[in-house]
């Protein structure tokens, strides 16, 4: 299998909800207008505690400096793992859990941090620039990686990292973060680029209007719905996020869906906070999802991690993730 690190140097941001409409504006030309912008990789999710972004260099330019804009301090690269000749199929395994074990697992084992963004094309695992000459060793022996320059895939050199290097000692992963489980079912879609000037007024209103004080006072904690919607365009791709009443709001035939019609429930990662220095969060929830042959999706935000799985397999789920979790909690 091929490892893809792509040409993008990605900024990872939150803005503040009560700041959103200090960066509209500049949101809405990097969703909907990228031919102004020149951004090729760009990402949006909306939580209940805020808006995390991830934009390329070009893109990060259209967000004006904010009080309201927190950014996280470190350049990001994104990868990309190809399977032999392109895009997944059916009868592979979903999201995360097909990179699990060769990918997630041995940088965690390396104390190398990963921001994750699953779509609905694929999966990127975002890596601290710093980190790449690590990260290219680890996964040197699983993988052959290449570099994407110019948009072609190009033999990525050897960064020289084995002096001195030790493998590390493989230790167990207990879950040591709080899970929760929204009530919302959730579907992960796309639609075609040509159609979203039809839906531009319904998206900017999902992403932007939709979730204001009135309706986050509506939906009490105690009915554990949550508010979580995810937009990205990512060189030339959509993927979208989003609860099951929202794609309600869509005009028929709009939006893609898999043939079984799949919804997703959410598993919210996280009880304070989690931060970007911490290894291996993605690591202790996609282990065992893997072991269980489970498929799942994964959005890391500014504060909190988020997996997706099937909806019939939630009990399952949060019974191999409540077994793993570490004594005490």
């Amino acid at each position: 299998m091929e490892l893809h690190i792509l040409e993008h140097s990605l900024k990872v941001a939150s803005i503040a909800k009560e700041g959103i409409q200090i960066c509209t504006h500049g949101l809405i030309k990097l969703a909907f207008l990228p031919s102004k912008t020149r951004c090729k990789f760009f990402s949006l999710t909306e939580t209940p505690e805020d808006y995390t972004i991830i934009v390329d260099e070009d893109g990060f330019k259209e967000l004006p400096e904010s009080e309201y804009l927190s950014v996280a301090d470190a350049t990001w690269l994104a990868l990309n793992v190809v399977s032999g000749g392109g895009s997944a199929t059916s009868s592979q395994p979903i999201g995360v859990t097909k990179i699990a074990k060769s990918v997630i697992a041995p940088l965690a084992d390396h104390n190398i941090s990963v921001f994750m963004l699953s779509t609905y094309q694929t999966d990127f695992i975002l890596v601290r620039e710093r980190d790449l000459p690590m990260v290219m060793h680890t996964l040197s022996s699983e993988f052959t990686l290449l570099r994407v320059v110019n948009g072609e895939a190009v033999a990525a050199n050897s960064t020289g990292v084995t002096n001195g290097f030790v493998k590390p000692k493989l230790v167990p992963r207990p879950i040591i973060h709080p899970l929760s489980s929204p009530s919302n079912m959730f579907c992960v879609t796309s639609l075609d680029p040509d159609t979203l000037p039809s839906v531009a007024t319904l998206l900017m209103d999902v992403m932007f209007y939709s979730g204001g004080a009135k309706e986050a006072a509506g939906q009490s904690e105690d009915s554990g719905h949550i508010r979580f919607f995810s937009f990205s365009l990512i060189e030339g791709y959509i993927s979208l996020v989003m609860d099951e009443q929202t794609t309600r709001r869509f005009p028929n035939n709009v939006l893609f869906t898999s043939a079984s019609g799949e919804l997703w429930k959410m598993v919210r990662i996280g009880g304070q906070p989690l931060g970007f220095d911490e290894c291996g969060i993605v690591a202790q929830i996609s282990e065992p999802l893997a072991t269980a042959d489970i498929p799942a999706y994964y959005i890391s935000t500014f504060k909190f991690d988020h997996a997706l799985v099937p909806e019939e397999n939630i009990q399952s789920v949060i019974g191999a993730l409540r077994t793993n979790e570490s004594t005490g909690q």
